[in-house]
């Protein structure tokens, strides 16, 4: 899906107009939906600050507007192609099915793990009830940022703490 069609896809999931998204993004009114419908149609690609504006009264993470591009199977498999080159995916076969997954020996083996259980408890409590679609649905769009298992927190340090551990650190090098 290129990253009109994203646009176009979560504009109307948030029941959001063309012209109500490209005058919150900073068009003129007259001009708005024309701008948004030239995204939308691929006529126009966003520019990177865009696509950050675009994101932000969207509410999802920029990472959700530009997906690589998958319209065609052509384009998925390329796609998984460079997951596999890049990631250490790999096809396989359980039950005689063809199943995607990570290969062990990968370096990126561990990351890659906790991100799919993370997306994996968060699709089975969407499958089981726990939470609804439209809950689970925010959780993708945001990711990273309601991802509960702690991978991507970030902790706001001082500048006074900083310069301790700087020190320290420099300190335990020099011994």
């Amino acid at each position: 899906m290129a990253i009109g069609e994203r646009i176009r896809f979560i504009r109307n999931q948030r029941g959001m107009t063309q012209k109500w998204l490209g005058i919150k993004v900073g068009y003129p009114e007259k001009t708005a939906d024309i701008r948004i419908a030239q995204y939308e149609s691929g006529s126009r690609g966003p520019k990177d600050e865009l696509i950050k504006k675009l994101a932000e009264v969207l509410d999802v993470s920029t990472a959700a507007l530009t997906v690589p591009n998958i319209e065609s199977y052509v384009g998925i498999m390329h796609t998984l192609f460079t997951l596999e080159d890049l990631y250490g995916l790999k096809i396989d076969k359980v039950d005689g099915e063809p199943v995607i997954r990570l290969n062990k020996n990968a370096p990126e083996f561990l990351t890659m793990t906790k991100m799919f259980l993370a997306w994996q408890e968060q699709a089975a409590k969407w499958r089981n009830g726990e939470i609804t679609k439209e809950s689970y649905d925010e959780w993708r769009y945001k990711y990273p940022e309601l991802d509960t298992t702690g991978m991507f927190h970030k902790i706001e340090v001082s500048d006074e703490l900083d310069e301790l551990l700087t020190d320290e650190l420099m300190k335990s090098r020099k011994i």
